[in-house]
């Protein structure tokens, strides 16, 4: 039985489910590195996801998958102009973007698409990697596509930015110390505002994943917490994006194998696997709690200029 759940497919399976939730967790750090909670990612998904739906309708995948970004990237930056530029709390700017982002879809739905509710029509997908032929690796390359190898890539990209570059530093800086960074001349909210537009913009691909490759079709329901997976996977690797990367591989698995499992046949009832990429996250928050894990110091704090 075991050879019927380890195999490439479930190698697949975990690259496949681990993609949306790395797109958030790596947002997720943009955005906390430079002194901003962004909880909010969860809700950004879900309006790229949508957006992305109206953009394929309207004129195919790849217009979908420009939607989706440019829906990511306005909802990062109202989150800003919220969390930025009027200091508001950013814990309930984030909450307030999630619970636009369930109510928005349910009023244009019916509007768009009458006679339809919660749930659009089939729309067209992104076209995957023409690898299948491939001996060894095509089964794991066959359902592939862009985003997925944009997303393997961008996590040694952000690993070389955060800590090889100029601009990287400058944001780390505030994250720890913003008055010091203003200082030295570092325009602080600017930096700001371009990591919170870039954490909503890998959200919004997230969602775009999601509702135009994952699936072909958007569903109120169809993020499941992965944002809020994101942000556990985001802590669990202590704010670094390789970290995440392990960490999300590490979730994304759990999901794989128990749907794996469920199709083998384990005789373990069904509600247990559906509820095991959700314990695993609980204990690997429980196993950091209470320890230093490198995160920000002056995150979630609004910077006052003097």
């Amino acid at each position: 039985m075991l050879h019927k759940i380890f195999n490439i497919v479930i190698v697949a399976s975990t690259l496949r489910i681990a993609t949306p939730i790395l797109l958030a967790s790596l947002g997720g750090i943009m955005a906390e590195r430079s002194g901003v909670n962004n909880i909010g990612l969860e809700g950004m998904m879900l309006l790229g996801a949508f957006a992305a739906v109206i953009g394929s309708s309207l004129g195919g995948p790849w217009l979908g998958l420009l939607f989706g970004l440019l829906a990511g990237l306005c909802t990062g930056l109202l989150h800003g102009f919220i969390s930025i530029t009027i200091k508001a709390n950013q814990i309930i700017s984030g909450t307030a973007i999630n619970i636009l982002a369930v109510g928005l879809p349910n009023i244009l739905i019916p509007v768009i698409w009458p006679g339809h509710y919660a749930i659009t029509p089939v729309v067209k997908q992104l076209p995957t990697i023409a690898l299948s032929s491939v001996p060894i690796i095509g089964s794991l390359f066959k359902q592939f596509n862009i985003i997925i190898a944009l997303t393997v890539l961008l996590v040694p990209f952000l690993h070389t930015v955060l800590y090889y570059t100029r601009f990287g530093l400058r944001l780390r800086s505030l994250g720890e110390h913003p008055r010091a960074a203003d200082t030295v001349g570092i325009p602080v909210q600017r930096f700001r505002y371009v990591a919170v537009a870039l954490s909503g913009t890998l959200a919004g691909l997230a969602g775009t994943y999601l509702s135009i490759s994952y699936q072909a079709q958007f569903s109120i329901a169809m993020t499941a917490g992965r944002g809020f997976i994101g942000l556990a996977a985001m802590i669990f690797g202590r704010w670094k994006p390789f970290g995440a990367f392990f960490a999300c591989i590490l979730f994304g698995f759990a999901e794989a194998f128990q749907a794996a499992a469920q199709s083998a046949g384990v005789p373990i009832p069904p509600d247990l696997f559906l509820a095991f990429p959700y314990v695993l996250t609980l204990i690997a928050l429980v196993s950091i709690a209470g320890r230093h894990t490198g995160s920000p110091a002056a995150a979630g704090k609004p910077y006052i200029p003097e």
